[in-house]
């Protein structure tokens, strides 16, 4: 009995300690929206979706510097309520983006594959405020 507490003990310090280690990085640059959206990190990148009823956009940021979006492309899902809608962004300058009629709103869940030179480069999971 002893040496399995003694396994159990040891085995949560470790993934404590690797846990911890984990979130060590550079946070020298703020996960600010810089576009009035929600902004979410994945793997050293920001995120920020901009979400209106009639516009969507995807900003890209790599350490507070923004990327080059001219192969980008990213499929979105939209969850409001009962409600699911699929949408595709395009190259639209600096960000990805679509135009349309969407539902979203306080609460509108979205799911972001986002691709690069037609490759998966993430996915990025968002709830609108």
């Amino acid at each position: 009995m002893k040496t399995r507490s003694l396994f159990a003990t040891l085995a949560l310090t470790f993934a404590g300690a690797a846990f911890a280690a984990g979130d060590k990085h550079d946070h020298a640059h703020e996960h600010t929206p810089l576009h009035g959206g929600v902004v979410v990190e994945v793997k050293d990148m920001d995120y920020e979706l901009v979400a209106k009823s009639t516009l969507i956009q995807l900003h890209l940021r790599d350490h507070g510097k923004p990327v080059g979006v001219s192969k980008a492309g990213a499929k979105l899902t939209l969850l409001t309520g009962a409600d699911k809608q699929d949408v595709e962004l395009k190259p639209a300058g600096d960000k990805l983006e679509a135009t349309g009629s969407f539902k979203v709103g306080p609460g509108t869940k979205v799911v972001a594959l986002v691709f690069n030179d037609g490759k998966p480069a993430g996915t990025v999971r968002f709830v609108l405020k």
